[in-house]
């Protein structure tokens, strides 16, 4: 285990957050985008759907390749290397001439986030104690406030005046200023190479033997099904808000903007939460709570703007709040050695499933004559159900039985 003292590894958190900001802005923004690309692209929801499995689908499948090396090198090394290719994959996506194009950009985007975000998590694990590792995770995870209280709004206000290729003209600049403090803050982390890795041809079946047991299949399956209950969600609030409930394109700034200001609040609350009531608990907790958001959102009324704007920060914390203590649960399930590979295979499955999620969610929904979405409640239901299961099954991921020097431990020593 890593030690750095208290500033450098609040600054270094930070950074991390900031890293996850662009890549969840990188796949949050398409989606109220979604109208302007359409119609710039004359495609239509089926194919935009694709546009957004492609990033998830490809970044699963990254980060389950990532899983053979990212524990042969240095943590900082690779995190430069795939965060150059984000940069330059959102700046040809924002000069993409034809749909054919804007597809492969965004294929590589999400190859690059998939091993990026593997690697944020596994820096994690490896210079943060498991007792503060929810505090630590609530940090990184108010990205996804950033992202929904700036990042998004950004996106939709520079689409709505200077065209949709601005939000990722904006994305590539961001990266290339946080590549740069990367460079400069991360420390090089290569304690985990003092273990000599299995040789490449014993590679493929020492990750089949880490994938293939039961508990990190528990862990697994925890992870897909809770982002299929997400995507067959959120990628069509834009869209549904839209064409059902008259909010204007301009509007969704406001909303995404409400909901990430109140997760931002929220995110490091329930993180040191997590750390001290238990990290199963709290995930059950606003588990159950956020079943009432998603059946309301996806069965709205009509309502007024303002009052579609007070509602949406209630959905946001309590979505964003069930996978604060689940990936803090995660972290605690591996071995140390082999932390960096089951986080891999972990992101793959988390991306896998958003894709299978909206994917999914895109087959129910269909388009009426006059415009309207229409199945929205039946994605509502399923993904209320989804989010049961998992209440249930969380109980059956268990902890690494391994102590680290820092007091890191499974079974029924952790606490989770």
């Amino acid at each position: 285990m890593y030690q750095l003292d208290p500033t450098r590894e609040r600054h270094l958190l930070w950074l991390l957050a900031l890293t996850q900001f662009t890549l969840i802005m990188d796949f949050m923004v398409m989606m109220p985008l979604g109208p302007q690309i359409m119609v710039a692209f004359a495609i239509g929801p089926a194919a935009f759907a694709t546009v957004v499995s492609t990033f998830s689908w490809c970044a699963g499948l990254s980060g389950l390749f990532a899983a053979t090396y990212i524990d042969r090198f240095d943590r900082r090394r690779l995190m430069l290397f795939m965060y150059a290719l984000f940069a330059l994959s959102n700046l040809a996506c924002a000069l993409a001439p034809s749909f054919a194009w804007l597809l492969l950009a965004r294929a590589f985007a999400g190859i690059a986030s998939g091993v990026i975000g593997s690697l944020v998590l596994t820096i994690i694990g490896d210079v943060i104690p498991a007792q503060r590792r929810g505090a630590a995770t609530g940090t990184v995870m108010t990205a996804f406030s950033l992202a929904a209280v700036a990042g998004v709004p950004a996106g939709v206000l520079l689409g709505a005046h200077f065209g949709w290729a601005s939000s990722f003209y904006l994305l590539a600049l961001l990266s290339v200023l946080i590549w740069v403090a990367c460079s400069k803050l991360v420390p090089p982390l290569r304690e985990h190479l003092a273990s000599t890795p299995a040789p490449i041809s014993q590679t493929l079946p020492v990750l089949w033997h880490l994938g293939s047991q039961p508990n990190h299949l528990r862990a697994f399956l925890l992870t897909f099904t809770m982002m299929v209950s997400h995507m067959m969600v959120i990628p069509f609030i834009a869209p549904t808000l839209v064409a059902n409930h008259s909010v204007r394109p301009d509007q969704l700034a406001w909303i995404y903007m409400a909901g990430g200001a109140a997760t931002f609040f929220t995110s490091r609350a329930i993180g040191r939460l997590s750390d001290r009531y238990g990290k199963r608990l709290m995930f059950c907790v606003i588990g159950a709570i956020s079943i009432a958001p998603i059946l309301f959102l996806t069965h709205l009324p009509n309502l007024p703007f303002v009052a579609i704007l007070a509602f949406f920060p209630i959905f946001m914390i309590a979505m964003s709040g069930r996978m604060i203590p689940m990936q803090a649960l995660l972290t605690t399930v591996p071995d140390p050695a082999r932390r960096g590979a089951f986080m891999s295979l972990n992101s793959a499955t988390q991306s896998l499933g958003t894709g299978c999620g909206a994917w999914l969610g895109g087959l129910m929904l269909a388009s009426t004559a006059d415009g309207h979405i229409t199945g929205y409640g039946t994605n509502g239901w399923v993904a209320a159900a989804i989010a049961v299961f998992g209440l249930f099954w969380v109980y059956a991921v268990k902890q690494a039985r391994v102590a680290d020097a820092h007091g890191e431990a499974g079974g029924k020593a952790a606490v989770g």
